[in-house]
């Protein structure tokens, strides 16, 4: 499984930079906006649950969101991307690979057979059973273990990305409009 896990980690990361040449955006965005995506999609499963269920079960999942809130705060909202990027960059810059692909590696060869593993029976209770939660809770994993994948990864070094100069190209410059005379 360590040579999938790499193999997988290998074209991950040769697509983050392909992406990041294109858009000028690192696997750290990336992994942040996976991250902001699961948690929107854990809350709309929470505020669901909540409406539903009775008093009782109102108040235990409300006091659960709110811890879970107040941990986010604690560790994954207290910095900005622009300071993981940096600290990425700098990493980067010194020489030294991701400690995470390595680190990580049981974790993420965890969530793969999971994801993998899971996929059919996962299907089968949606469709047969019409059981909700079965897909949200795949789904959870699955984001889970694109962002390790991602996290895994090192970016190249920051560039602007070709969509954006070429988004640039398109629209003339204020300094060439105002030098035109006006007829």
């Amino acid at each position: 499984m360590t040579y999938i896990d790499s193999a997988l980690l290998d074209l991950i990361e040769w697509s983050t930079r392909r992406f990041q040449r294109l858009t000028g955006r690192t696997n750290v965005w990336l992994a942040v906006q996976l991250t902001n995506l699961s948690i929107v999609v854990y809350f709309v499963w929470a505020a669901m649950v909540f409406w539903r269920a009775d008093v009782v079960i109102r108040a235990l999942v409300g006091l659960f969101c709110g811890a879970v809130l107040y941990a986010l705060t604690q560790t994954v909202f207290k910095d900005s991307i622009e300071t993981y990027e940096t600290y990425t960059y700098r990493r980067v810059a010194s020489g030294f690979r991701n400690p995470r692909r390595l680190r990580d590696a049981q974790l993420r060869i965890s969530f793969l057979t999971l994801s993998v593993v899971l996929w059919y029976p996962a299907t089968f209770v949606y469709v047969a059973l019409r059981v909700r939660l079965v897909l949200l809770t795949y789904s959870l994993i699955v984001l889970t273990t694109s962002v390790l994948y991602l996290l895994a990864c090192d970016p190249l070094p920051p560039c602007v990305g070709k969509v954006r100069e070429w988004m640039r190209s398109l629209v003339p410059s204020r300094r060439a409009a105002a030098e035109v005379p006006e007829r």
